[in-house]
């Protein structure tokens, strides 16, 4: 099978690209440094050329809703006109659990991925989205930007985080499958709260600075309720916990690059 992924140097986008190749596929990897520009549609109708499934695994770079609207209105967009030109079978995006909820109590960037989900569900084209719990590879950056004079002020709320790689693997299996036509959730085996998850990251660098669950923290600009990044009952659990990706993740692996998550 010829399945391009989008978003393919990224966090997740180069675990799938690796896995789906392992598998003996046929993989396009359609990224701006490869050339092709979702956004723009700068090199995609060569990427999608004899393509059967396009998985897209890109983020907006922007928080804000109107500049994550544009994003993913544009680049989805895209992806279904070029796709559909090209004869692509399946559509495969990655979401975040929550979406709905957030973006019906308070916009911003939830707003921006919720109306990504609609376009692509009022397509008419055959397409699975999977959602995925936050990434244990962003809780390092998203504790470091909610520190403030050594006291880092994150939401008070719960989360199921997963790793990256479980992502992808739950990704790939869906690229490799038929279409759902729906939206299935995927979440990591441990409930923790967010300070409580921020803290064990600290410690697992000997970092004694303070972590606390402050209410009029923000997670990427939305107020939560303590039960709204949790995943419904029908999720799919993956199997690594926490300690266990901490024990085996590179030292680095922390420090990825993201947004303002949990900033104030």
């Amino acid at each position: 099978m010829r399945i391009a992924v989008i978003g393919g140097t990224g966090l997740i986008g180069t675990r799938v690209v690796a896995r789906l190749r392992e598998t003996g596929h046929d993989v396009i990897v359609a990224a701006r440094a490869t050339g092709v520009n979702s956004y723009t549609g700068e090199g995609l109708e060569e990427a999608l050329e004899g393509v059967e499934t396009v998985v897209d695994t890109s983020n907006s770079s922007y928080l804000d809703e109107e500049g994550a609207r544009e994003f993913f209105y544009a680049s989805t967009m895209n992806l279904l006109t070029y796709g559909d030109a090209a004869g692509v079978r399946h559509h495969v995006a990655l979401s975040v659990v929550g979406t709905d909820r957030l973006a019906r109590s308070e916009g911003g960037y939830f707003q921006a991925k919720a109306a990504q989900e609609r376009l692509i569900v009022a397509s008419g084209r055959p397409y699975s989205i999977v959602h995925g719990t936050q990434f244990f590879e962003f809780v390092r950056s998203i504790t470091a930007a909610a520190m403030h004079s050594g006291i880092a002020h994150v939401a008070d709320a719960l989360v199921q985080p997963i790793a990256a790689d479980d992502v992808a693997a739950a990704v790939a299996r869906t690229a490799l499958g038929r279409p759902t036509n729906s939206i299935v959730e995927h979440a990591g085996p441990e409930i923790f709260e967010l300070r409580e998850l921020a803290e064990r990251e600290l410690q697992w660098t000997s970092d004694e600075r303070e972590v606390v669950a402050d209410p009029l923290a923000t997670y990427f600009g939305a107020r939560l309720d303590r039960w709204e990044l949790l995943p419904d009952a029908d999720a799919i659990i993956a199997p690594t916990t926490f300690h266990q990706w901490r024990v085996q993740a590179p030292d680095n692996s922390g420090l990825v690059t993201h947004t303002s998550a949990g900033v104030r």
